[in-house]
């Protein structure tokens, strides 16, 4: 990771000094570490939230089952743009009106915080039916298999379902977390200060709007890139011993 990273940075460096000699570099790099690191945070977020997602759905309580159903239909059936305004905005006026009655005055939702909790939300309700999927395609017999030994439904799941659903959970998993990399770039819009909303401000203070999107750009072709490395080492690891057609 550390080859990685400096490979990146070399890169920054050249497009930034053959551009601009280099003024903006340390501008857009602030921008593209917050991009990274809202990135992972919502990741992990959405990955908690569509396992207890796909979990509810394959439960016997019917409650649980309702409610992952309307999660995943009301999130999936809104454009993500629309999720993030009525999550942002309806989360400040939420969070203020239960500061209210506890005698807490005006709470500040940074926008960083708000938009991890938003991107969590949205691709977690991917991510349900793409663990639930995975976990429906777990052969049945393995399962048996495990109660046939005298494991306890919990021990079954972890031990079991949970390891050998990972590798059908893969190609969803990767096709929805290059999505939500691509889409940290819409949390410009309620004022995050990430790579695109810099180099929104220093097109406007150069005139050269062409040379700053081209550049965020190619850092978000880089990041998807080498994020799709990552996910190919994945799969060849939790692929072995698996005989392919």
């Amino acid at each position: 990771m550390a080859d990685l990273a400096a490979s990146l940075d070399r890169i920054l460096h050249h497009l930034f000094d053959n551009f601009l000699d280099g003024y903006f570099y340390p501008f857009i790099l602030e921008g593209l570490l917050l991009t990274i690191e809202l990135f992972l945070l919502s990741l992990a977020l959405s990955v908690v939230l569509g396992m207890i997602g796909a979990v509810a759905k394959l439960s016997k309580s019917r409650i649980a089952q309702a409610n992952a159903a309307v999660y995943t239909t009301v999130i999936r059936g809104e454009p993500n743009l629309v999720t993030i305004f009525v999550i942002f905005y309806g989360g400040q006026i939420l969070v203020n009106n239960i500061g209210d009655k506890l005698g807490l005055g005006y709470i500040d939702v940074s926008e960083f915080i708000a938009g991890t909790i938003t991107l969590g939300v949205i691709f977690g309700s991917y991510m349900t039916e793409t663990f639930r999927g995975a976990i429906l395609a777990v052969p049945r017999g393995e399962i048996e298999a495990g109660y046939a030994y005298g494991m306890t439904a919990s021990k079954v799941f972890f031990r079991i379902t949970l390891p050998a659903s990972i590798r059908h959970a893969l190609p969803g998993f990767g096709n929805n977390s290059l999505v939500l990399l691509k889409d940290t770039a819409l949390l410009s819009l309620i004022g995050l200060q990430d790579m695109l909303f810099r180099a929104q401000q220093a097109a406007g203070a150069t005139r050269k709007p062409f040379t700053f999107y081209f550049t965020v750009a190619v850092i978000y072709l880089i990041l998807t890139a080498l994020s799709k490395l990552g996910l190919r080492w994945l799969n060849k690891r939790y692929s072995v011993g698996v005989r392919r057609a």
